[in-house]
């Protein structure tokens, strides 16, 4: 493992510093950082009615070597990130493997390690950023599955722009996908969601723009379009906003989604319409709430394959995005440093979800799930900033195996410089 992380801190600087002539510039250098981020995370989920595979359990380490440049002098400024991730097995065998830890082969036997390296070209020029490469975007039409030791990610093009006042317009086209737990860029494919579409068809062209308009301090309003082509194409409006009430202050938001097929529809029929919301209430630590949310259409949400959903249902197991499904949620969430704790956090989640039509099933799909998560920062001392977590989760439902899992990561980052 040291050879292998020796390689991944050479590799980034090679990439880093035989760019720096072209780019010698003050800023770019002084305005630079680097972080190594390592991750210890042990994987645990118990299908208890599964007979093909009745568990999926591995532990492993993850190191991420993420050096950001800063931009040279000028009107137009250029830079460069680059990022190594080492994931290395601590704990797996091919009856059990499967978490997305790791990276494994046709006989599921996952490999004792495994390493891949983004790299990021960027241009400013005055409150506008274009970024090439290597991508992990923010959308609410795509978001990258970050749930495990590296976050999914895409290669393409990607500009935000802030010039315009209380405007944020974000645009772009990514043209490949690399999961969380492989080392190879591939088109991009539509979940199947129950089988409700043909997760063989690919694109290799998803292209996004959408705006965020701040209306006032308290009032956000977005629209965003997504077209990944050939397969869907999907619109999402949102409104977010805040007001105080009593000691406390209350944030609600509103999320709308429509999609239909694209093109030629290699996917299958594309019909869907989805609202989701959500309204919480935060007072001295604490945070309450919930919402309702409903599919509508004659197919289940269309989100790409191995990303999660921008849904208020996207719990550690399941989205409840099912053919016309209706979802009630709730949570609370502590800050123990209102107690005087600081770096303590507790949150638990409920959704239910019924009404759902599901391809081979007769009969009205249900399901629900319970999710608790704690964790701790250790705040001084010589461990100062070393993080623990733990995740728990129960799944259950009539047409398909109810779940179980645990997850506890440890964790810490290192700034370099």
């Amino acid at each position: 493992m040291k050879k292998s992380l020796t390689r991944l801190v050479t590799g980034v600087g090679v990439v880093g510093t035989g760019l720096v002539p072209a780019f010698a510039q003050a800023e770019f250098l002084k305005d630079s950082t680097a972080t190594l981020d390592m991750k210890n995370y042990y994987f645990n989920r118990d299908y208890r009615e599964e007979s093909a595979q009745s568990m999926r359990n591995e532990w492993a380490q993850g190191f991420i070597l993420d050096v950001k440049s800063g931009f040279t002098e000028g009107t137009v400024g250029f830079g460069l990130d680059a990022v190594g991730m080492l994931g290395v097995k601590l704990d797996s065998s091919p009856d059990r493997s499967g978490t997305g830890l790791l990276d494994r082969g046709s006989d599921k036997r996952a490999d004792d390690e495994y390493s891949k390296l983004g790299v990021t070209g960027k241009v400013r020029l005055a409150k506008s950023e274009l970024r090439l490469g290597y991508l992990v975007p923010d959308l609410p039409t795509l978001q990258p599955n970050t749930s495990r030791l590296f976050p999914q990610s895409f290669s393409g093009t990607q500009l935000v722009s802030s010039d315009i006042k209380n405007l944020t317009l974000t645009l772009g086209q990514l043209d490949q996908a690399k999961d969380r737990d492989s080392t190879d860029y591939q088109d991009m494919h539509l979940t199947s969601q129950s089988k409700a579409y043909k997760s063989t068809a690919a694109s290799d062209q998803f292209r996004f723009d959408g705006g965020d308009y701040k209306l006032t301090p308290n009032t956000t309003l977005t629209y965003h379009y997504a077209q990944l082509e050939g397969l869907y194409n999907q619109q999402f409006v949102g409104v977010k906003n805040s007001f105080g009430l009593g000691p406390g202050v209350v944030k609600t938001d509103v999320r709308y989604f429509a999609a239909d097929e694209d093109g030629a529809a290699l996917a299958g029929k594309v019909d869907n319409r989805a609202l989701s919301t959500r309204m919480m209430w935060n007072w001295n630590g604490h945070s309450i709430g919930g919402g309702y949310q409903k599919q509508m259409g004659s197919t289940p949400f269309t989100y790409v394959d191995g990303t999660v959903t921008y849904l208020f249902t996207e719990y550690q197991l399941v989205n409840f995005s099912q053919t016309k499904e209706r979802a009630w949620h709730g949570r609370y969430d502590y800050d123990f440093a209102a107690l005087g704790v600081p770096g303590l956090k507790f949150s638990a989640r409920y959704a239910k979800g019924d009404q759902a039509e599901i391809i081979g099933f007769n009969g009205e799909g249900r399901e629900w799930e319970r999710d608790m998560d704690i964790s701790y920062v250790i705040q001084g001392g010589p461990f100062k900033n070393v993080s623990f977590r733990w995740r728990n989760a129960q799944n259950n439902g009539n047409y398909y195996n109810d779940t179980n899992e645990n997850r506890v990561i440890i964790g810490y980052t290192l700034a370099l410089w």
